[in-house]
């Protein structure tokens, strides 16, 4: 994949949040699902924007650390705040050197539920680019269904993953 497209994922997946934003208001926004860890939409997306945001602030040294997320308690409470922050991502990933998609980086990132330390591994900004519009996809689909049970309107595609269209359409044309 070339980095105009990576760029171009990130910045349609991000466009996609914008979409979601500029359809809720705050009340349904930040509005936990019954149970002991219910989650807000604003949970769910705040989470997807922290991730963006490890990445982008770990670019300069090359370090890319996800469990320094920020959880800011704004992103998950404020429509206005969450869709500034993804305007800004939307610029921050638009003027990225080219060149930087190629760097390596370490990555740091707790998977082990046992275990104390993080893991820290080698990988290219362009990875972790992949990997950022991954979990947003993914956390898309859990937010379109959070969506439909607050009756706000989503298009057909949010929360699916490009191959899965891909796949759709080809299943359609069979």
């Amino acid at each position: 994949m070339r980095g105009s497209s990576l760029i171009s994922a990130v910045e349609g997946v991000l466009l996609q949040g914008c979409t979601l934003l500029k359809g809720i208001d705050n009340e349904a926004y930040t509005l936990k699902e019954k149970g002991p860890d219910g989650a807000s939409i604003g949970a769910h997306y705040r989470h997807v924007l922290d991730h963006f945001l490890c990445l982008i602030n770990g670019l300069w040294d090359g370090e890319i650390n996800y469990d320094r997320r920020a959880r800011s308690q704004e992103l998950e409470g404020s429509v206005k705040a969450a869709l500034n922050a993804t305007k800004d991502l939307i610029e921050a990933f638009r003027t990225l050197p080219a060149p930087v998609l190629q760097q390596e980086c370490t990555v740091i990132y707790s998977v082990g539920y046992g275990e104390a330390e993080a893991h820290a591994v080698r990988s290219v900004v362009a990875r972790e680019v992949m990997f950022c519009v991954g979990h947003a996809i993914h956390h898309y689909a859990i937010l379109k269904l959070l969506c439909a049970e607050r009756a706000v309107a989503l298009p057909y595609e949010f929360g699916i993953a490009p191959s899965t269209l891909k796949h759709l359409e080809t299943q359609a044309t069979h």
